[in-house]
């Protein structure tokens, strides 16, 4: 079943989530880790399960899952055995789809929204390696080695029962064809990829974001295609541009606008959550029909999006 193409048969707008590992830090969590959020996992996932909560409960009508830098590899590498590895995994879908079963209980949450979703992340292979290549896609290792390494998380997330991938912040093409064949043994299985821009026209190895879409379009089990983790104001150049090329429906979920300063390790600019939905209502008029927040995003600005979008 394809969530996606039913919930849009009958609402305009699929509401995602926001930044996870932003509202973990507010809330005391130290992720300044290889395994990043996934390190919350072993540590206190109750608080990962109140964030999807809140997440919900701000309108959001999908959780993505705390597994985008969740691999057997980065546990092992931390001193996890295989096996707590793999629980660990099956640990974000569990708290995720207790958040949704919780928040769905209560009638007075159901009113003018779809039955919400869950969405398992399939972070790149530069997440796992951890060195801030999934925003260059240098990374050298060939389709096959790709497909072997993001096999077992896939199989795992799918076996704990998401109800699609959402395989994101790709910095290549390379890597997304290789999800593409990698699918083709779990035939039954769709997901949405999406790319990190670093400008108006191009994905983060300099692949233009048309050529994605266009080779995107003929594959059946993605569903969806688009942008996250990039800067807003690339957002509307690159809807066209996709849009130009594909009959997919289009996920944009960007940074919050805010500018990371490596040297400094702190973010600089503030953007608020009117602000952020203003943008985001823009991003709906050029053709996004699922968008939500990455990095410095918050409850309060997917509150913000629902409060047009509903």
């Amino acid at each position: 079943m394809n969530p996606i193409k039913n919930i849009l048969t009958d609402f305009p707008l699929i509401i995602l989530d926001g930044a996870l590992a932003t509202e973990l830090e507010n809330r005391g969590c130290n992720i300044n880790d290889s395994l990043w959020s996934a390190k919350i996992l072993a540590e206190n996932p109750d608080i990962i399960e109140q964030i999807h909560l809140d997440y919900f409960s701000a309108g959001a009508d999908c959780a993505i899952t705390a597994s985008y830098q969740a691999t057997i590899e980065g546990f092992v590498k931390k001193g996890f055995t295989e096996s707590q590895a793999v629980a660990l995994i099956k640990k974000s879908v569990e708290v995720a789809k207790r958040a949704r079963d919780s928040f769905w209980e209560d009638p007075s949450n159901r009113t003018n929204r779809p039955f919400p979703f869950v969405a398992g992340s399939v972070g790149p292979y530069g997440a796992y390696l951890a060195d801030g290549s999934e925003y260059r896609g240098d990374y050298k290792i060939s389709c096959d080695d790709l497909i072997d390494f993001h096999r077992p998380r896939i199989n795992i997330l799918i076996e704990e029962g998401v109800d699609i991938l959402a395989c994101e912040t790709f910095p290549s093409l390379e890597e997304a064809k290789a999800i593409v064949k990698l699918l083709e043994e779990f035939p039954d299985t769709y997901c949405w990829i999406s790319f990190t821009g670093k400008n108006d026209f191009e994905i983060s190895d300099g692949t233009l974001i048309s050529e994605c879409a266009k080779y995107l379009d003929t594959c059946r089990q993605v569903v969806a295609t688009g942008i996250n983790c990039t800067s807003p104001k690339f957002i509307p150049s690159l809807i066209n541009e996709i849009k130009a090329n594909t009959s997919k429906p289009i996920v944009v979920y960007p940074n919050s606008g805010e500018e990371y300063d490596a040297a400094d390790k702190c973010w600089h600019g503030h953007t608020s959550s009117e602000e952020y939905a203003s943008d985001a209502k823009v991003w709906f008029e050029h053709g996004a029909k699922l968008i939500g927040g990455c990095c410095r995003t918050k409850p309060a600005d997917i509150k913000a999006i629902a409060s047009w979008a509903r």
